[in-house]
């Protein structure tokens, strides 16, 4: 268990120190003047490709492959600039738009690797820092296929009936948030106001944007599309309103433009006499949902075709909310993959063997999900195995906690082969490093139904805590969180309920441990401080 694992996503085997570097054997790195005729000026680079570049170098793949679905792998990160083509050696070069779309890539590549038409394709930077290609024949086709695959396909002669669109997710499964739905609708052009609400037993949303070509993009590339795999399927139309007036900003309802807007009673601000009434006839578009889809949620907000991919196996996925550039023809959109039914442990790498300890681990993880057990591994103390309850926990751990830093180093976060941790046999000692929690009283979600799932945020600098008893004030919770060292930005209590709070801390590292150090401390008068992750700012 300890020695070499297997990442089910790539399906090759690797120490478990190299989980996350991208695979290096032999990559062929372009001269400065190469062009696609030219391929012998493809060289190897004795060099490792870690450090970051604009470029992207893909391997292993089809035969077949087209610049259509090369393009597609770039699409969910950002504008793809470039392409150059090698299909004499199965490979091809991307140019992001920016380092940071590449770095998105890339990072992402690492954790799900991309099955194009049931082969694994590898993704690795390039050491040259941009493209230059020339006009022959192959690259007029590839400049064709960017071309296509980058500009709009909203039809701007046909003014849009409104800026105002309806949203109704069907199959609600899983619970969807405003911040959900502005992440992703934002991708399409600025969103200035939105209310969620339920009516007839349906969550719904009203959402305005500050140009109808902009809610006409969304409606045309949003409707009919899953959330989550298999569930939460969007149907949009125009609504006949052609404003909203919202008086709060909180989780039922937020203005933009207005920030200075008080939080309210969390009730949606519908001042419109109409509002309730005014809604036109559901999308027509009635798509089925993903067939064989299992109860497990891909990365956070990445949307699931409700019709099939025009590219046969192209499953590839998607950074929260990167959806503005997936403007494929037609109603089709790229594919993603999900948690396989069973598979709820994971391997956590690149921890800090000095600091690291099963508890940290199980009140860190613990935000997202019930964590089972927990297993550092014993020669190579960097390495954990971390069992959630099920596979959409692992999974929402994994979206959340990767690449965020605990003890100064950046968490990467995989699937682990294994279907469970086991247990050191009876007079195995193994140090303490092997942990169940199965029993804790310290489980956040195990009440069907918990108000829990609904709170559930990324790590952010500012925490929410609760269960305060009255006698401690702002002065004693400052004193407690920065006791470990950590800088407390701001303190705010709630103005209708002192036993809730919120604490700003010097930096999303310094939440973290603080979260791990302070969730559960005991403040006396039988309350102990319940800590998490908060959507807010003070």
């Amino acid at each position: 268990m300890d020695g070499v694992h297997h990442d089910i996503t790539v399906g090759t085997k690797r120490g478990s120190d190299e989980l996350f570097s991208s695979v290096s054997n032999g990559p062929y790195i372009m001269s400065t003047t190469a062009n696609g005729n030219d391929s012998k000026k493809f060289k190897g680079d004795i060099r490792g490709p870690s450090v970051p570049s604009r470029v992207i170098h893909i391997r292993k793949l089809p035969n077949d492959i087209t610049e259509t679905e090369v393009i597609s792998l770039g699409l969910p990160f950002g504008d793809v600039t470039n392409l150059l083509m090698l299909k004499a050696k199965n490979q091809a070069f991307l140019e992001m738009n920016s380092e940071e779309a590449a770095q998105n890539m890339v990072g992402y590549y690492s954790t799900v690797m991309p099955i194009i038409r049931h082969h694994p394709v590898y993704v690795q930077f390039s050491n040259h820092k941009e493209l230059k290609t020339d006009n022959s024949p192959n690259q007029e086709r590839a400049q064709a296929a960017l071309r296509a695959l980058s500009s709009s396909h909203v039809d701007t002669a046909v003014p849009a009936p409104s800026t105002v669109l309806r949203v109704v997710v069907e199959n609600l499964l899983y619970p969807v948030t405003l911040d959900a739905l502005c992440q992703i609708f934002s991708k399409f052009g600025t969103v200035l106001r939105i209310i969620v609400f339920t009516k007839n037993s349906q969550f719904q949303a009203l959402l305005q944007y500050a140009d109808g070509a902009s809610a006409q993009g969304a409606k045309l590339s949003l409707d009919g599309q899953n959330i989550y795999n298999g569930c939460c399927t969007l149907r949009i139309s125009f609504s006949k309103l052609t404003s909203l007036n919202v008086k709060y900003n909180n989780e039922k309802s937020r203005d933009f433009t207005r920030p200075d807007l008080p939080t309210g009673d969390s009730q949606p601000a519908m001042e419109h006499p109409a509002m309730a009434t005014a809604f036109t006839a559901p999308g027509i578009i009635s798509a089925s949902p993903y067939a064989g889809a299992t109860h497990a949620f891909p990365p956070a907000f990445t949307l699931q075709p409700a019709v099939s991919s025009p590219y046969p196996g192209l499953t590839v996925p998607a950074l929260p909310g990167a959806l503005a550039s997936l403007s494929l023809p037609g109603a089709t959109r790229l594919g993603f993959p999900h948690i396989p039914a069973g598979h709820c442990v994971l391997l956590i790498s690149n921890l800090n063997p000095e600091r690291v300890t099963p508890h940290c681990l199980f009140i860190l993880f613990g935000v997202y999900g019930d964590v089972m057990r927990v297993k550092i591994l014993f020669n190579k103390k960097e390495n954990a195995l971390v069992q959630m309850s099920d596979g959409t926990q692992a999974q929402l751990a994994m979206s959340h906690l990767n690449g965020q830093r605990l003890h100064g180093k950046p968490l990467r976060i995989t699937l682990s082969k294994h279907t469970s941790v086991q247990l050191p046999r009876e007079g195995h000692e193994d140090q303490g490093l092997t942990k169940d929690y199965s029993n804790s009283p310290l489980h956040r979600f195990k009440k069907p139904g918990s108000k829990n799932y609904s709170n559930i945020f990324p790590p952010s600098a500012t925490l929410h805590l609760s269960n305060i008893p009255p006698s401690v004030v702002d002065d004693d919770l400052k004193m407690l969180f920065s006791s470990s060292g950590a800088k407390v930005k701001a303190f705010k209590f709630f103005q209708k309920d002192h036993k809730m709070a919120l604490i700003q801390m010097g930096s999303v590292e310094e939440a973290i441990e603080s979260l791990i150090e302070f969730h559960n401390h005991d403040l006396g008068e039988n309350h102990h401080l319940r800590v998490s992750f908060s959507k807010s700012s003070i």
